[in-house]
């Protein structure tokens, strides 16, 4: 929580890596983890003469991506050189979008299944495509102070997602990267794994801070090096503590000395960020339309067959789930969550077993946590959804109670056996009804001290004859044995009357 004397104020940059085999103006690979600068050629090191091609692949998912956030797409679009010099950056200008970028102004809608804060509309200030610079490995092990290039990425596509400084709080700031990366994954533009840097955060923080003489804003701090969005929201959080001590401290505000924006990196170890540059303004970059690539032109009915494209996403996904299933806001966040495959396996179980919240709750128990230990994906579960549909009807009627149904799953989980098979192999067998009476009532007969606890109002009795049922019968359901218990003292007071 910020202090009431303050507001936090968030933007951020979120820089995707597109899911092609080449890169956005050559045809190098973009495959991950080959050696360093086997994957290069004259156009993406800038040698003279040579000369890009835009890679057609990576425009269409940058623009399926911007319909899917719903921005404008202009018909028109073009490129523009950004000029600065990093040593993984050989042509010293990258190939970027500047006045013209390919969409802008759109929106993404976040909200909290748990209520941290209330839904709100995040907006996306544009979306424009650009190349990846090269990796620099520095090595300060030993004594060393070596510093190498890898220039695989170099010209790898990526799609720069600047939002509004819409978000009001770290944990705004974590549900909209959230929602953005569930976004990416559905539409299946990005893999958006960060330990391969395929999503990189930049988050640009200030704070409005209340004086009486009116609210001042602090200077924009860019903070960068977070390789995850719990980092993400500890960063936002420790730098609005951060700039409002500094604020306290020398009442430096936007447009006073001192107020210029800077760029800090994120020290996940010891929580901190740390100082590193001053941050460049637009027109220290000094941009110009790139002579060698031409526009680019959009039409409507290029617009129309994304759009028909898209197929079900996150948000319309939950709001169904709710709806057709009758599942709470948190269960279907859950679910969505998991992925498209997720979904449809849940919704298949649902359908088959007829108990839409049963079948969620094994979902997120026990499928999640084989999935999890095994690290698998439910395409790989070796589970059909028809096999635990099987399982769970058993628990639905009471052959099974929910502790001997885990010990079936987890069998079903290891052999790939069906319910019945795993149920045989376990040595269970259905009690039928009639049988399951009899036991109760010969406990009852054994025990008639519990049924006159009963009788006067102590029901929790009844728990002394379910450890003898269980007992007598290891397949007896603990809750039939229950219900069936009380029901026959109930008739047994009944008759006595």
């Amino acid at each position: 929580m910020s202090d009431p004397s303050y507001e936090i104020v968030i933007g951020l940059e979120v820089h995707v890596q597109l899911q092609t085999a080449t890169k956005l103006f050559c045809r190098c690979s973009t495959r991950f983890g080959a050696p360093p600068n086997t994957q290069t050629c004259p156009v993406c090191i800038g040698l003279p003469g040579s000369l890009p091609v835009m890679n057609r692949q990576a425009f269409e998912l940058a623009l399926k991506t911007a319909v899917a956030l719903n921005c404008e797409i202009p018909a028109f679009t073009k490129w523009d050189r950004k000029q600065y010099y990093y040593p993984d950056l050989p042509k010293g200008y990258q190939i970027s979008q500047f006045d013209l970028p390919m969409s802008q102004h759109g929106y993404l809608e976040i909200s909290d299944a748990k209520g941290a804060f209330a839904p709100k509309r995040v907006g996306i200030l544009r979306a424009h495509l650009e190349e990846d610079a090269g990796k620099s490995m520095h090595d300060e092990l030993a004594g060393k102070a070596d510093s190498r290039i890898d220039l695989n990425r170099t010209g790898t596509p990526l799609l720069e997602i600047v939002s509004q400084p819409d978000m009001r709080s770290p944990e705004e700031a974590r549900a909209y990267l959230t929602e953005l990366k569930l976004l990416l994954t559905y539409l299946g533009v990005s893999d958006c794994n960060m330990q391969e840097g395929s999503l990189r955060v930049d988050a640009n923080i200030n704070l409005h801070v209340a004086t009486p003489q009116g609210t001042v804003a602090t200077p924009i701090v860019e903070v960068k090096n977070m390789n995850s969005f719990r980092a993400v929201e500890r960063a936002m959080a420790f730098e609005a503590t951060r700039q409002f001590d500094v604020w306290n401290d020398t009442r430096i505000s936007l447009g006073a000395p001192g107020g210029h924006k800077t760029t800090r990196g994120w020290d996940e170890q010891a929580q901190v960020t740390r100082p590193q540059r001053q941050k460049e303004e637009s027109s220290d970059y000094r941009y110009f339309p790139d002579p060698d690539l031409a526009p680019v032109i959009v039409t409507d009915q290029q617009l129309d067959a994304v759009r028909a494209s898209l197929g079900e996403l996150p948000a319309a996904l939950r709001d169904r789930l709710q709806t057709e299933r009758g599942i709470d806001a948190y269960d279907a966040d859950v679910i969505v969550n998991q992925g498209r495959a997720f979904v449809d396996y849940f919704s298949e179980l649902a359908d088959i077993g007829g108990d839409a919240k049963r079948a969620s709750n094994w979902m997120q128990q026990d499928v999640l946590r084989v999935l999890n230990e095994r690290d698998l994906t439910i395409e790989l579960f070796p589970i059909s959804p028809a096999s635990l549909a099987e399982l769970l009807k058993t628990v639905q009627r009471g052959e099974l109670d929910t502790s001997r149904a885990r010990d079936v799953f987890n069998v079903m989980a290891e052999s790939g056996d069906s319910a019945a098979q795993a149920m045989q192999r376990l040595g269970i067998q259905a009690v039928h009804r009639d049988e399951l009476r009899d036991l109760c009532r010969e406990l009852l007969d054994a025990n008639p001290n519990v049924v006159a606890d009963v009788q006067s109002g102590k029901e929790k009795a009844i728990g002394a004859l379910i450890g003898q049922a269980k007992r007598r019968n290891p397949n007896a359901n603990p809750n039939q044995v229950r219900q069936l218990c009380l029901e026959l003292i109930r008739q047994q007071g009944s008759a006595q009357e």
